[in-house]
Order: C-alpha cells, then sequence, then structure tokens
C-alpha cells in the first residue's frame, strides 16, 4: 500500500511541481510587463474566482475519488459509475451558476476590496472587469475535474497529472503572448491586459479538456470489461441515498479545499483598508502582490508535495479503513506526515535564509526593501498549508472529515477576528501572522482528531522530524557560510544577477548538503519504504 502511495505521490507531485513552477516562472516577465499594480489586480480576480470554483464543484470530484475507490473495493464498478454520471452532470448545472453569481456579482465584490473609487493603483472598475474576465472558466473547470476525480479513484493519477500540466502550458502560453501584445502591438492598458490574462484560465481549461478527453477514449474498453466480467451482483441502493452518501463526503471537501481561498479574501477584503487607517497607504498595492500574489507563487512550490500527497493517498487510505486494515493505515498515516517534514520543514527555512535573493532573483530588487522581509516570514505558512491539506485528507480517508471542516472554521474565525488588528500593530506582517495562527490551529486541531480517532501515535514522525530538524540546520550553517564567501567576491545583493548567483549557489550547496544527509543517514530510505531511484543513481554519480 505504502508504495502505491509513493508512486502515486511522485507522479502527482511531479506534475503539480512543474505546474507550480511554471505559475512561478511565467510571473517573472509578467511582473515585468504589469507590475506590482497588474499583480495586486491578477490577484483581486482570482481570490474570488478560486473560492468560486471550490463553491461550483461542492468538492465533488474529490469525494468521487473517495467513493469510486471504496466501491472498486467492493467490486461494485456499477455504483461506481452511476455516481460519476450523476455528478457530471451536477457540476454542469452548478459551474454555470457559479459563472453567472461571480460574473454579475463582480462590481460587488469589487466594492468589498477596495474602499474608494478613487483608489490609487487599482480602482473598483479595474478589479470588477478583471473577475468578469476570470468568471467563464467556471464552465467548463467543474465538469472537467470530476473526469479527473473519477480517474483518481481508479488509482490512476496519469490523466490528472498530464491535464494539469497541459492546461498549465497552455494558459500561460496565452497570458504572456496575450499580455505582450495587448501592450506592445495594440496599445491595450495594464488593466485590459490583466483581463485577458484572467480569461486565459478558460483557456487553459479547454486544453485539459481534450487530454481527457483522449484518455477517456483509451480507456473506455478496460472500464467496460470492468463492468461487464468483474461486477459482483450490483448494489440495490438508489440514487437519492448515492447522492446523499457523497454529499457527506463532499460537504467537507470543498471546505478544506477553500482554505487558502478564504485566508486570502479576508485580507482582500480588510488589507487596504486596514493599511490605509494605519497610515501605510503609500505601500499596501506592493504589500498585497507581494504577500497574496507574488510571494505565494514561491511559497506554494513546497506545499505541491503535500497536494499530491493528499489526491494519491485518499483511494489508498480509503481502501484500507474500508477493509480495516489498521496496520496498513496507520503506516499510511506515518509515512505521509513524514514525507511532508523532509521535504517541506528545509524547502521553508531555505526560503527564509534565502527570501532576499529569491524575491529579488525572480521579481527585481525594485521593491525588495518591503518585499524580501514580508517573504521571509510568510515562507513558514507553506509547513502550516501542507499540514493542514495532508491532515485534512486524513481524516476525510478514515471518516472523520466533518472534523477538518470545524478545524477550519475554527482558524477562519480566528482571522476574521484578528486581521484587521494584526495589521494596525504589525503592518503587513500582520496579515501573515492571521494566516499563520489561523491555520496552525486547524493543524494542530487536525493531528488532535487522528490521535483520538485511531488511536494513532505520532512518536515514529516525531523522531524522524528530529532528525529533519538537525539537518536542516546543519543546511542553514552551510548556506551562510557560502553567502559569507559570496559576499567576499562580490558585492551580489546590488544586482538582479548578483542575487540570483548567490541563490543558485546557496539552494545547490545547502539543499545538496541536505539531500546527501537524507541520503547517508538512510532518512530517505526509511520514509519512503526503499531506495528512490532517481535520488540513489545521482548520489552514486556525484560519490
Amino acid at each position: 500500500m505504502s508504495n502505491k502511495i509513493v508512486k502515486g505521490t511522485m507522479l502527482l507531485t511531479g506534475a503539480a511541481f512543474l505546474s507550480k513552477f511554471l505559475g512561478l516562472i511565467y510571473v517573472i516577465p509578467f511582473n515585468a510587463m504589469v507590475g506590482t499594480t497588474g499583480g495586486t489586480l491578477y490577484g483581486f480576480a482570482y481570490t474570488p474566482y478560486s473560492i468560486f470554483l471550490s463553491l461550483s464543484t461542492v468538492g465533488i470530484p474529490a469525494a468521487v475519488s473517495k467513493f469510486v475507490s471504496k466501491y472498486n473495493t467492493l467490486e461494485d464498478y456499477q455504483t461506481g459509475m452511476r455516481m460519476f454520471k450523476v455528478g457530471s452532470l451536477l457540476m454542469l448545472i452548478t459551474g454555470f451558476t457559479a459563472f453567472l453569481v461571480l460574473f454579475f456579482g463582480a462590481d460587488i465584490f469589487a466594492q468589498w476590496s477596495i474602499s474608494s473609487e478613487d483608489a490609487k493603483d487599482v480602482t473598483q472598475d479595474d478589479a470588477a472587469f478583471a473577475i468578469k474576465m476570470v468568471s467563464f472558466a467556471l464552465i467548463i473547470i467543474p465538469s472537467m475535474s470530476i473526469v479527473r476525480g473519477y480517474f483518481q479513484g481508479n488509482e490512476s493519477m496519469g490523466p490528472t497529472a498530464l491535464s494539469q500540466i497541459i492546461e498549465q502550458i497552455v494558459r500561460i502560453a496565452v497570458i504572456l503572448v496575450g499580455t505582450y501584445i495587448i501592450l506592445n502591438w495594440l496599445g491595450g492598458t495594464i488593466v485590459t491586459a490583466v483581463g485577458f490574462s484572467t480569461f486565459a484560465a478558460f483557456i487553459g481549461a479547454v486544453a485539459s479538456c481534450i487530454v481527457l478527453g483522449v484518455y477517456w477514449i483509451k480507456r473506455k474498453p478496460y472500464i467496460q470489461r470492468q463492468l461487464d466480467s468483474q461486477q459482483k451482483p450490483s448494489s440495490t441502493i438508489s440514487t437519492k441515498t448515492l447522492m446523499a452518501e457523497l454529499l457527506s463526503y463532499a460537504g467537507p471537501f470543498v471546505i478544506v479545499g477553500l482554505a487558502i481561498p478564504l485566508y486570502q479574501i479576508v485580507d482582500q477584503f480588510t488589507f487596504e483598508r486596514a493599511m490605509t487607517a494605519s497610515g501605510r497607504a503609500d505601500i499596501w498595492s506592493v504589500a498585497y502582490a507581494g504577500v497574496n500574489v507574488y510571494g505565494h507563487k514561491i511559497v506554494i512550490i513546497p506545499m505541491t508535495i503535500a497536494i499530491g500527497l493528499s489526491l494519491s493517498m485518499l483511494p489508498t487510505l480509503t481502501k484500507s479503513f474500508t477493509q480495516n486494515d489498521q496496520q496498513a493505515m496507520k503506516k499510511q498515516i506515518n509515512q505521509a506526515l513524514q514525507i511532508v517534514m523532509v521535504f517541506v520543514i528545509p524547502a521553508c527555512v531555505g526560503m527564509i535564509v534565502l527570501s532576499y535573493e529569491l524575491y529579488g532573483s525572480f521579481y527585481g530588487l525594485d521593491t525588495l526593501d518591503v518585499t524580501g522581509s514580508l517573504l521571509a516570514w510568510y515562507a513558514p505558512v507553506a509547513l502550516l498549508f501542507a499540514l493542514f491539506t495532508v491532515t485534512s485528507s486524513i481524516l476525510q480517508g478514515i471518516n472523520q472529515q466533518n472534523y477538518a471542516v470545524l478545524s477550519l472554521l475554527v482558524g477562519l474565525l480566528v482571522k476574521i477576528l484578528l486581521n484587521i488588528q494584526l495589521i494596525h500593530t504589525f503592518g503587513a506582517k500582520g496579515a501573515i501572522f492571521g494566516t499563520a495562527l489561523a491555520s496552525g490551529i486547524a493543524v494542530v486541531l487536525n493531528l488532535y482528531r487522528i490521535k483520538k480517532s485511531i488511536r494513532f501515535e505520532f512518536k515514529q514522525t516525531i523522531k524522524r522530524t528530529m532528525l529533519v530538524g538537525i539537518f536542516t540546520i546543519i543546511m542553514v550553517l552551510i548556506i551562510y557560510l557560502l553567502k559569507m564567501i559570496m559576499g567576499w567576491i562580490m558585492p551580489y545583493a546590488e544586482s538582479r544577477m548578483g542575487v540570483t548567483i548567490m541563490l543558485l549557489v546557496g539552494v545547490s550547496g545547502g539543499g545538496g548538503v541536505y539531500l546527501v544527509l537524507a541520503y547517508i543517514s538512510t532518512l530517505l530510505e526509511h520514509v519512503f519504504g526503499g531506495k528512490i531511484p532517481v535520488v540513489d543513481r545521482l548520489l552514486r554519480r556525484r560519490g
């Protein structure tokens, strides 16, 4: 079972990492073309879009993954197919409804986000236009995502992985080419360019649908053989009862999927007002884009491990829970938590130490005095996001999904109550502190529930996390030593090329040392249940 988790995690994490990495890389030329103003406007459009996307899918695609996995384990393939068809119809309806609400409610969202019609940098009309343009993607993405959920329920991660990559490549190509043409050939404004960029989500979704359609045509004979020859006597459960079961799974999924967008929408509705009221109106746009748009693109990269892990783990964990295989279930949970710790902790710490070099390399030095320190404060939140994603997936796999909703709502309430006061007190960092406090509370509640519901012991995970901590400290010392040496050789902090060189030296040196230590100590081997062929060959070659 654990090998399936690792294999699925590697595939989905690889696809998610490549997708997020492309999403980070394209922001470099995008930022050069539209700047901080365009980034803020882009963020104002995508945050409500993300929320409406989660609401329109109502958690059905991920729930279908769990549902199909459960009934496939019982060799009742027809029930899974019935639910897939009903869910697809539901997604068409909810997706189109969400599009209508977001499109015609764009002006309201813009007014909630910006306090004055004459606000500097970004106006209410600008924000409303961008929100309207991105809303079109809601027509198609919910239906597309349920096909991914069906494939994942059959423990087939390839369709999701490839379709994600193609969707991102097409979306990015449209954004960059379209923005360049609008600004340089057609003489358009930044607002028009950003509006077209948000519409690219629709075009990317169309490309993803084509990929999934090809997969479906190829896999259909196999699916049909399951239905014809391997099917046990079909369940007599009515469609109404099946839908009730599916929605009982789906509700928590939609709430958990909303976690980060909900934290960001709180910032969107309070950040400009709180910064202006506290006398920081001159930097609010730079700070907002630096955290919730450009900084978030960087911070989200380590979280791709958790995203891939949660998607690939859920069907396997659900299967173990359905079969009441306690030993396998606890092994899978331990492995999931340890994979997060092994990779996300050093990544977050590395981002803290190299925050100025990281932000400066990607986005230039113009606003680095503000954005560099904000990235350092924001980086640790990636670990909390990752843990929340994985622990929520674990709770869903062991049928404790309602508790994941409760933990998120408690954290969100804390964010809502304290965010304005924290921004008043600490400036832009206050929004980061609010998110960290909210997500940290949610993680603690999730871990407590996992421990209580299945009597899970965290001793092994804690022990290996301590080893990760030791290796990470050594990594940090190496990075600081490299920064000191580089400072003697060249004044790297004075140019974008300099900070880029320092970033490459720091990541390769510090990350390389950490990887070698984790390999030599057999930490990687124990966490993954065996040697990782790629890492093994790489380190042996260097040795």
